[in-house]
């Protein structure tokens, strides 16, 4: 199995379940990892054949930027459910960052799995 990712992908947005949070733009990161083979791409050096990572980030940026969700958790089975049926992820980790939103703790957040994870 080969792995493409996506390290520290930060977007704006609003996110929150409380009052003062719906009036902010807040930073959040993802990382996230999808399976993908990448023999087929390699063998004939085409971009067209890859999974594209500028692709699926330039997709999550617009979708992540427009959304209003009051849960992290919401928010990442969305995404995930963009990487996995837009841009054909049969397998996808998703850890979705917030930073700050805990006194004391550098960032929470949720990570999650979708899909059958290959051999």
């Amino acid at each position: 199995m080969d792995i493409v990712f996506i390290e520290d992908l930060r977007i704006d947005t609003v996110i929150g379940i409380y009052d003062w949070e719906r009036r902010v733009r807040q930073t959040l990161s993802f990382d996230i990892e999808m399976a993908f083979d990448n023999t087929v791409p390699a063998a004939g050096d085409d971009i067209a054949l890859t999974l594209n990572y500028k692709d699926v980030s330039k997709r999550l940026i617009g979708y992540v930027g427009e959304s209003s969700f009051g849960l992290v958790e919401t928010l990442a089975e969305r995404c995930a459910a963009i990487i996995r049926e837009e841009f054909g992820v049969g397998w996808v980790r998703l850890k979705l960052s917030k930073p700050g939103a805990v006194r004391g703790a550098k960032a929470v957040g949720v990570r999650i799995e979708r899909g059958t994870r290959p051999d």
